[in-house]
């Protein structure tokens, strides 16, 4: 038997601590969420290496650092209500859900299920599974006050944004072909307004690239 929880402290003690991140509700969260339970089977013993773990179709759980990062810089409240748009199979839902008043964890009709086993058997009971379209967020269940995009982006689609509290905040992994910027954005007077944080790379979600133009 593998001792996970020893990997898990080493997960945080050499990704997420010295990379600036110290605030103590995603400390213990990442100390606490037993994250090889949400990735394939197969993938168990990868899953606390440093880097992207694949999950099926292109998907992937992102790495500890830039999670932890992007939960660092999003500030989670004890009182929000956060959509976690590409659950994958629960892990970030149920970080979260340990940090916020509720998740609305948004997957698709393939992988939702999975989400909602795996938070199920961990007890995770302030965190709702909705199976849908990534790109076209939950809005029946907004606004939220944080949003996080657990993938990369080229664009964030104006349904998305227009789900987001007044103040509220979102973030989201922006590529640019091999390169990615995570970015924060905050609602002011109905605008999103972003500013760039630090650099991470992840596949693209389905439903957020910017349309091709065609040159002749």
């Amino acid at each position: 038997m593998q001792d996970f929880a020893t990997r898990r402290t080493m997960m945080v003690d050499t990704q997420v601590r010295p990379n600036d991140v110290t605030k103590f509700p995603i400390i213990e969260a990442m100390l606490t969420v037993p994250r090889e339970d949400f990735v394939p089977a197969g993938r168990r013993e990868a899953a606390y290496v440093g880097e992207n773990i694949e999950l099926e179709s292109g998907r992937v759980l992102l790495e500890p650092r830039n999670f932890a990062k992007m939960l660092d810089a999003i500030d989670i409240q004890p009182a929000d209500l956060v959509l976690d748009i590409g659950a994958g199979m629960g892990y970030s839902a149920a970080v979260i859900a340990r940090m916020a008043e509720a998740v609305v964890a948004l997957e698709t009709e393939e992988m939702a299920p999975k989400a909602e086993a795996q938070l199920a058997i961990h007890d995770v009971d302030n965190a709702a599974v909705v199976a849908g379209v990534l790109s076209e967020g939950a809005p029946q269940h907004g606004p939220y006050d944080a949003i996080v995009i657990e993938g990369g982006v080229e664009t964030v689609p104006a349904a998305i944004e227009a789900q987001l509290k007044e103040g509220g905040r979102i973030i989201a992994i922006f590529m640019q072909d091999a390169l990615g910027t995570v970015r924060l954005g905050r609602k002011i007077d109905d605008v999103v307004v972003w500013r760039d944080v630090f650099n991470a790379a992840a596949p693209l979600l389905e439903g957020f690239t910017l349309a091709k133009e065609f040159v002749l």
